[in-house]
């Protein structure tokens, strides 16, 4: 299936809260610290605006079965990571931990990577220092921002799942 999100800025002062369009209505979600960029660098807490298609996926499958979707999706387990230094030749790409340079763990704690989806922000085509780990994820409305990433309540990206597959993107908005 082919689904089309679309985040935008959810109005207000608030530079984190975001709306997304679903299938099923429009929903709150969570951005970056920084809102939404037409110019991401690394670390910059900003959540980049553009059209990406969503690649692939991870789950905790200690914490929630096999979601039902068609998009490729892979077991976190403790060794997974995402390099993020500029100057190493894997950034901006799944790793094995350990590992010497700066990374994110997959495997977390806090539940929000109990499911993560990568979306194609400078993957496919990397620039170094564009930023990195760009994911659609999971959040609680109790939650703040992200460091740049999309992320929605639990039970809406498990109803999500069932309709992105293959070629399904994510539009977010500058404005």
């Amino acid at each position: 299936m082919h689904l089309e999100l679309i985040v935008r800025r959810k109005p207000g002062l608030v530079k984190h809260k975001g709306l997304i369009s679903t299938p099923y209505g429009t929903f709150g979600c969570r951005l970056g610290k920084s809102g939404i960029t037409t110019n991401k660098r690394e670390g910059d807490g900003a959540t980049p605006s553009g059209s990406f298609e969503i690649l692939c996926g991870y789950f905790r499958n200690d914490r929630i079965r096999r979601p039902k979707t068609t998009l490729p999706m892979d077991e976190i387990d403790l060794n997974d990571g995402w390099c993020d230094e500029p100057a190493h030749p894997a950034y901006n790409r799944p790793v094995t931990l350990p590992f010497s340079a700066s990374h994110e763990k997959m495997f977390r704690d806090d539940r929000l990577y109990d499911v993560c989806l990568v979306l194609d922000y400078n993957v496919s085509e990397r620039m170094r220092g564009r930023g990195s780990a760009i994911f659609f994820h999971l959040t609680s409305v109790k939650r703040g921002p992200t460091q740049g990433c999309v992320a929605v309540e639990p039970d809406l990206m498990l109803r999500l799942l069932e309709q992105i597959g293959p070629g399904s993107r994510m539009t977010v908005l500058a404005s």
